[in-house]
């Protein structure tokens, strides 16, 4: 049976111009039964829309900060580095990947860059942005597999189905950011007790989700977090 191919987005360093993916992405990818390919930070339209006929799902990885400008607002005092070509890459290609619907998932940052490019906006940083008389810890002070907080999951939704119906998981947590006003045809799917979103996806497209958390950390021993790219694959078949 041919395996799905599947694209995905790579962390830019500003710095030395270095891009990369951290190998965890891969693996998950792998072990869910597709092929992962990463993806050329400087492609014009052309060249991704070339991309998007070849590949058959696309993810877009964790990151940095989405730059403010993108969602019309001014540089608050925490937000943090911003990689203009990434920010330019992802948001053309997830302009040619929906023209031809094909499966999207978004962790992290992938789904915050998902939701400013439908045209929804984020919070620049939570903790200065948010009053929370119980701090959850949104960047959390464990190792990447291990979980920090729960998320509950919306009923009726893709997330629920993928999670076998459970309304509550646990997650682990590394961000700063998070979708502050869905973008219009996004629904939430996923809320910590905090209410910060943690899950959002678009019900009137073939597959597409994004996830707060970072599943490729916990698919290893987590159902929930192996679930997600088990149907990520499977929609790219």
């Amino acid at each position: 049976m041919k395996k799905p191919v599947i694209g995905i987005t790579p962390a830019h360093n500003t710095e030395n111009d270095d891009i990369s993916l951290r190998p965890t992405y891969l693996r998950a990818v792998l072990a869910a039964g597709g092929v992962p390919v990463v993806l050329p930070l400087e492609a014009g339209n052309e060249d991704l829309e070339m991309l998007v006929q070849m590949f058959d799902g696309f993810l877009f990885s964790g990151g940095p900060d989405p730059h403010p400008f993108l969602f019309g607002e001014e540089t608050q005092a925490n937000c943090g580095n911003a990689s203009i070509p990434r920010d330019t890459m992802e948001l053309a290609l997830l302009k040619a990947v929906m023209a031809e619907k094909k499966p999207i998932l978004g962790i992290c940052r992938g789904a915050q860059i998902i939701n400013v490019g439908l045209g929804g906006n984020i919070y620049q940083d939570i903790p200065s942005q948010t009053e929370r008389s119980f701090p959850i810890a949104h960047k959390q002070p464990f190792a990447y597999p291990v979980p920090s907080h729960h998320v509950h999951v919306v009923k009726d939704t893709l997330l629920a189905r993928i999670c076998g119906g459970r309304t509550e998981i646990a997650v682990n947590s590394f961000h700063h950011q998070a979708v502050q006003e869905p973008a219009p045809g996004l629904i939430v799917s996923g809320l910590a007790p905090d209410t910060v979103i943690e899950a959002v996806e678009m019900p009137d497209y073939p597959y597409l989700l994004g996830v707060q958390w970072h599943p490729e950390h916990m698919w290893p021993k987590d159902q929930a977090a192996a679930n997600i790219f088990k149907s990520f694959v499977e929609a790219c078949r």
